[in-house]
């Protein structure tokens, strides 16, 4: 038989660029490519006593369909926390909860975009959030990064150049895949021009509870007082993203009309587990469950911090991080990029080419991703020691 497929779905296409991370799991194989919690993270004693009590409880609450805003207990939760902690969310906004923040990128994009109508992303960005963005046929527009954020320059620029730009995404904290958090200075800035141009921001804020140095920066969302900002959060980093609960905060016009786009993709986000992430924030010391999981990432990352210092310094060099769980680094000029993640997936140690994170991946790049949650120590260590002797051939 031969399959018509859509004009949207017939314009994607493979990356090469995804052909190196294809054996990225194979056995022997060292995951410093994934994106992974640590396995230590998890609260899953928690999880199975709060899911043990629900089905013996009131089984039905959670088996049986719910509504598409989400879990009322919930949301009506997250926003007082969101709102009392971080200041997002006021009068005009409204909550939705989604299957992951994945959702809220999609259910956005569906929501403002036409087809050749533009998205402004920082550059590098998510993976995942491009992916979506290009499969409405958006056009993508990449505003260079520098050490405190966004170079604001830049973007002031492309909002005067580029025609029918709908929302800027950015992540703010811990930014995937390079590590760097906008400067308050710069978040206020990215707010007023976005604001004066009329265009939308979607802050995508996965990483935020995961500072394990420096000092808190508040949230763009929690300037808005004009109804600018799109606000998305998870439980994947703080919970478990096998559970697939997220949720957007933002201007309650815009809310409702995701609502609808979201009754005709699942109807509803999985009810077990809206509800035991209710249960978990009010149940327990969800405050020192944060505590405890900064400490993690905070050990992990001196983990690699000094790995690198041992085998990268000086030939390989990486963007300073406070929080999250990615490591940006970057080969000397002249280093073949692509070359170099090749053979050391031939030594067993996977990282992620950094043209995946690009509006085009066929822009010059000579960084590359690497995750230090996933990993066991030892791995970590004999990771980078691959990578850094990888590295030291080539030049010779």
């Amino acid at each position: 038989m031969e399959y018509q497929f859509s004009d949207r779905v017939k314009s994607l296409r493979p990356s090469a660029i995804r052909e190196i991370l294809k054996n990225s799991s194979a056995p022997g194989l060292i995951p410093l490519s994934a994106g992974n919690p640590a396995p230590d993270a998890f609260p899953y004693e928690a999880i199975r006593r709060v899911s043990a009590e629900l089905l013996e409880d009131t089984p039905i609450e959670a088996l049986q369909y719910g509504v598409t805003e989400g879990y009322a207990p919930l949301r009506e939760h997250l926003l007082s926390y969101m709102n009392q902690k971080h200041g997002v969310g006021g009068e005009g906004d409204d909550i939705l909860i989604t299957s992951g923040a994945q959702q809220v990128m999609d259910l956005l994009t569906k929501t403002l975009l036409n087809e050749g109508d533009t998205v402004l992303c920082e550059s590098p960005s998510f993976i995942g959030s491009l992916n979506t963005f290009r499969s409405y046929r958006a056009r993508l527009c990449g505003i260079p990064m520098e050490e405190d954020g966004l170079d604001t320059q830049k973007l002031e620029k492309a909002l005067k150049t580029e025609k029918n730009i709908k929302y800027l995404y950015t992540i703010p904290n811990f930014q995937n895949p390079s590590g760097i958090t906008m400067s308050m200075e710069k978040r206020q800035r990215v707010y007023e021009l976005c604001r004066d141009h009329g265009v939308m921001i979607l802050e995508d804020n996965p990483y935020g509870d995961l500072r394990f140095a420096g000092e808190d920066i508040p949230s763009i969302k929690s300037l808005d007082k004009e109804g600018v900002v799109l606000y998305a959060g998870s439980f994947s980093k703080v919970v478990s993203p096998g559970m697939r609960v997220g949720y957007a905060i933002g201007p309650k016009e815009v809310i409702s009309k995701m609502v609808v786009c979201k009754q005709g993709e699942d109807v509803h986000s999985n009810m077990w587990a809206q509800i035991v992430c209710h249960r978990f924030m009010t149940g327990f010391d969800y405050e020192a469950h944060l505590q405890s999981l900064r400490e993690i990432y905070r050990r992990k990352s001196q983990v690699l911090i000094k790995a690198m210092e041992e085998h990268f310094a000086p030939l390989i060099t990486w963007s300073r991080f406070e929080g999250g769980l990615f490591a940006w680094c970057t080969l000397p000029e002249g280093m073949d990029m692509l070359e170099f993640v090749k053979r050391a997936m031939e030594r067993k140690a996977c990282v992620v080419p950094g043209t995946a994170f690009l509006t085009d991946e066929g822009e010059p790049c000579r960084s590359f991703r690497i995750n230090f949650s996933t990993p066991t120590d030892e791995q970590l260590t004999e990771g980078i020691k691959i990578l850094g002797e990888t590295a030291r051939e080539m030049m010779k």
